[in-house]
This record gives C-alpha cells, structure tokens and sequence, in this order.
C-alpha cells in the first residue's frame, strides 16, 4: 500500500454480495496462525478461512477427523490477531457439531466468542442443513460446504470428485439450494466438474466459493501452505503453486547450519561488545577470584 492509498476497510457480507453481482471475483485463502494471517492481509484477499486442512498441514494429522475445538480455536485466535480487514471464517471440526443442534450452536458460540470469528463453516448438505437454520437462527452467520467434503471423505469413497454424472449432480445443487434456504450466508463447493458449478451459481443468491470447482464460481479459496509449496504431502489437482518456499526454508536452514558447523556464523557484526574499560575490569575481578 502507498504512502496515500486509503486504508481498506473492512470486508462486510453485504459488499461479498455486491461482489457477486458485479461479476467480481472474491479471494479466499486460509491461514494458521499470526505470521500468516499477516500475510495473507498484506496480500489484500477478502475472506480468510481457519480450515480445519489445519490437521495436515500445521498439525501433522493424516486427515482432518482427528482435530479437536480446541486445537482450532488456538489457531483461530492467533489468526484473528492478526487480521483487521478480511472476513474470519472459522471450520468447525468432525464431531462438534453434527449430534444435535444444541452441541453445534454452543461450539459455533465458542468459535465466534473465543476464536473472533465473523462466520462459522459446516460440511455437506443432509441433516446438517438442519444444524445450518439452528445456528442461523441463534443468530450465528453460516458458511455452507457441498461436494467433496473432506471430513467425511471415506464415505464419499476418497478424496475425489463429486457430482460427476447427471444424478450426483442434482444431489450437490439440491444440498446447496436447500444450505441457502436454512439462511446459509455463503457457500463453499469443493472438487466439482465445472460443468456443475456453471449451473449452480445463477441458482443462488449467495456468494459461492469454488475450491476445485471451475472458474465460475463467485470466488476462490485455496490453502495457504499449498499455494505458497510450503506442504509436502501430496496435492489436489486443483493446487496451483504460487511460490516454493518449502524449498527456499530448506536453503536457508541448511546454510544457517553449514555456517554455524564451519565457523563462519556468528561474525564480528552480530555480537555486542563490552567499553574497553569494562572489558578489563572484569579481568581484573575473575583475577582476583
């Protein structure tokens, strides 16, 4: 930003829709905690998303199942501290909310209370488009998620695309007409032909968030440490890599230690040094002990 440009202000829901309707793209990206939140506001992008992807790619899980409230909210309140414009969006996690409407409401309470949060996203469509109206009706804004929903992912048969013929389809439209019809604010649509996508978005009022889902969506999200090659585990189709920092950071270490094991670092120049006078007194104390 210039020394001129006038500060962004917040990004508000009502200014997403009005995103939507002229056409112009909304930017999503997820963050961990407070380096990346930073990051990613300096970056100027409209929505972050503290997603529960947080399991693998910060966490070290192998999906996103094992991760608990609690571990999440740590990472939602570090983002959130370091973010003024975007939206938060906080992912709620497998198991805390999908019993009943009471557990999702008070975990949902939690993320917006403790974590900062201005929304709060659920997966797939089915019984949990109820826990959607009970949230939206406690007041909680919602964020819904149809097509590949990677927290039940097994039940799906893997990490794979949704929707793929006529019938499959219909049914990712339909959870996604009715997560709009229980007051969803949004909606995110992962790993869908496009072809699907394309017929969905003129079929909502509200913003949709492709991940994987075609260039018709209303915007896009992708995960911070994929886009940025910061991950190791393997990618979705859909990642494109923006920069390699993974390999940067192993550069850097790696000459860091060959300095340290070689002598060469630290050099004179990132010590501190002592008055001369100060220097010798504290000879002449050791001396005398």
């Amino acid at each position: 930003m210039s020394a001129h440009a006038a500060p962004r202000k917040r990004v508000t829901l009502a200014e997403l829709g009005a995103k939507k309707d002229a056409g112009e793209p909304i930017v999503v990206v997820t963050a961990y905690d407070h380096p990346s939140a930073q990051i990613v506001e300096a970056a100027g992008v409209d929505i972050v998303l503290v997603g529960d992807s947080a399991a693998m790619t910060v966490l070290g899980y192998d999906s996103t199942v094992p991760v608990t409230v609690d571990e999440m909210l740590m990472l939602t309140r570090a983002v959130r501290r370091g973010l003024t414009v975007p939206l938060l969006v906080g992912d709620l996690p497998f198991g805390s909310y999908e019993a009943s409407d009471e557990i999702a409401i008070a975990t949902a309470q939690r993320f917006l209370k403790e974590g900062g949060c201005d929304l709060v996203k659920i997966e797939r469509g089915g019984s949990t488009v109820d826990r959607a109206r009970a949230l939206v009706q406690a007041g909680i804004p919602v964020v819904g998620h149809v097509g590949l929903t990677p927290q039940t992912a097994t039940a799906l048969g893997g990490y794979r695309a949704q929707g793929r013929t006529a019938d499959a389809a219909l049914a990712v439209i339909d959870d996604a007409l009715a997560l709009q019809d229980a007051g969803c604010a949004m909606l995110v649509v992962e790993a869908v032909p496009s072809e699907v996508t394309a017929a969905l978005v003129p079929l909502l009022d509200i913003p949709v968030i492709g991940i994987g889902a075609g260039a018709d969506a209303d915007g896009q999200v992708l995960v911070f440490h994929d886009l940025l090659g910061l991950y190791d585990g393997p990618a979705a189709k859909f990642v494109k890599r923006y920069a390699g920092l993974r390999e940067e950071a192993i550069a850097g270490v790696s000459a860091y230690a060959s300095e340290v094991r070689g002598g060469v670092y630290p050099g004179p120049e990132h010590g501190y040094g002592m008055a001369a006078e100060e220097a010798a007194r504290l000879r002449e104390l050791l001396a005398a002990r």
